[in-house]
């Protein structure tokens, strides 16, 4: 047998997927909006993309592994329906299979889903045992199975709100609406736009954007929204306690989106200020790691009065690699994707700003890469304080031993990607750059629930 060890082992961070609900107020066929939002959803997720639609009472899907550009033919853009769901989907364990892409339809359901659902597993049981057969092992099945078990839209997404541990922004198809709801914490972002065609609900502006549809809000936390003929109703649920995800902010949206009524690029470039307050260095040149840390570079270089500069150039046509976990191997992977400019950082002392470190392979290997191009020095300055513990919200990080900063300290952390300095930004200057209500329980193990503490001990005990 051959093991295919991904980019999971590198540093590279991953969460589960991008959604997207769109109805139609005057009929209109959705499916050509639909395609062109899941591109700009792509980096949400490049494993598998779907969509589903409905038409005169039936729902009709299209799925497939890998990009949504491969995926989709002129075909699958002209079904007809003006009810529609979306998904790009990241998986965070296993392989992507054609029965976990959603949508996930059943029925008259059709859910695609953003987040994680911790316990997934006693859910399984517990539906299993009402007789639900699971075909796949994604999250919006039982989330569907739940809906479904119900005899209304409310009760259905009171039992989701009641049942499901975890973080859940989600689009489906019911009962011949569009439905959409976020769990109480509003962990993972949903936003909504409106013109005079269409309403819209999505993972990030750029999908309205794309669409030329204009952005209206968010959903709330613990709050249902059913779409239909008789127009837009809102019903909170359960109380709002929201905890966002800062890793949204730090790494996974795009620059050009607004989440949680924040601009992503203006967070980046107050996380790379208050880097340069907290953790200032004397150095020639500043240099991104592309390319979520750019715009915090280029603040933390102008804070400083330090040039920023091009100073290692990413190979845009390199997708995921599938590489060995030696030494050689990782480097090899590394200068697939990176190429140091020698005439930027040659003889010259570098700051290298980076996002944020996980499990600190890949940027051991570009440490190395900069100092292979003649670079006299290279201080490291991370813009998300040490991640120390798993997230159970769908932050592709589920143990602590694969966290370096949980086995070392920030001074071996440092030693051991072979830099001359390493600084993190402190939480509470994450905190001041983002002013909103977060989610930090990968930095602080505050977890929002019993359940999820629990998990988290149990893993900590297996690992121990």
């Amino acid at each position: 047998m051959v093991t295919k060890i991904t980019s999971r082992y590198f540093d590279e961070k991953h969460e589960e997927c991008g959604v997207l609900g769109i109805y139609s107020k005057t009929g209109k066929d959705v499916a050509p909006l639909i395609y062109k939002a899941l591109i700009a959803l792509q980096h949400r997720g490049q494993d598998a993309a779907g969509f589903a639609v409905l038409y005169d009472r039936n729902i009709e899907a299209r799925l497939g592994i890998g990009l949504v550009d491969q995926i989709f033919k002129p075909d699958d853009l002209a079904l007809h329906g003006s009810i529609g769901v979306g998904h790009t989907r990241y998986p965070t364990i296993g392989e992507c299979r054609m029965c976990d892409v959603q949508p996930s339809v059943f029925g008259d359901i059709a859910a695609a889903h953003n987040g994680h659902i911790a316990n997934y597993d006693d859910l399984k049981k517990q539906l299993e045992g009402e007789g639900y057969k699971y075909t796949s092992t994604v999250d919006s099945e039982p989330i569907a199975f739940l809906l479904h078990r119900n005899t209304s839209i409310e009760a259905g997404v009171r039992d989701v709100m009641k049942s499901a541990e975890g973080s859940y922004s989600d689009a489906a198809i019911l009962e011949g609406k569009l439905v959409v709801f976020r769990d109480p914490h509003a962990i993972r972002p949903l936003v909504w736009g409106e013109n005079k065609d269409f309403i819209c609900f999505c993972s990030e502006t750029v999908a309205l954007d794309i669409n030329g549809i204009p952005y209206k809000g968010e959903v709330k936390g613990g709050e249902l929204i059913i779409v239909d003929r008789k127009g837009m109703r809102r019903q909170q649920l359960v109380p709002e306690q929201p905890k966002h995800c800062m890793f949204e902010y730090v790494y996974f949206a795009r620059p050009d989106s607004s989440m949680n009524g924040k601009s992503v690029y203006e967070a980046r470039r107050r996380l790379g200020t208050n880097l340069a307050r907290e953790a200032p260095a004397k150095a020639d040149v500043v240099v991104a790691v592309p390319d979520t840390s750019r715009i915090a570079a280029e603040s933390y270089a102008r804070a400083l009065g330090i040039p920023c500069e091009e100073g290692l150039i990413k190979n845009r046509y390199i997708g995921r690699t599938f590489i060995m976990p030696d030494q050689e191997k990782r480097m090899d992977a590394v200068k697939l994707k990176l190429n140091p400019v020698r005439e930027v950082v040659g003889g010259k002392s570098v700051v290298l700003v980076d996002d944020s470190i996980v499990r600190g392979t890949t940027l051991k290997e570009i440490v190395a890469l900069v100092r292979g191009a003649g670079a006299k020095e290279v201080h490291l300055r991370i813009t998300c304080p040490p991640v120390r513990a798993p997230c159970f919200y769908g932050v592709d990080m589920s143990t602590y031993s694969e966290l370096i900063a949980n086995k070392k300290s920030i001074e071996e952390i440092g030693k051991f990607l072979g830099a001359d300095s390493l600084a993190y930004l402190s939480i509470d200057g994450l905190k001041a750059a983002l002013d909103l209500p977060l989610c930090t329980a990968c930095l602080n193990e505050e977890y929002h629930s019993d359940y999820v503490r629990n998990m988290a001990k149990a893993v900590k005990a297996r690992e121990i």
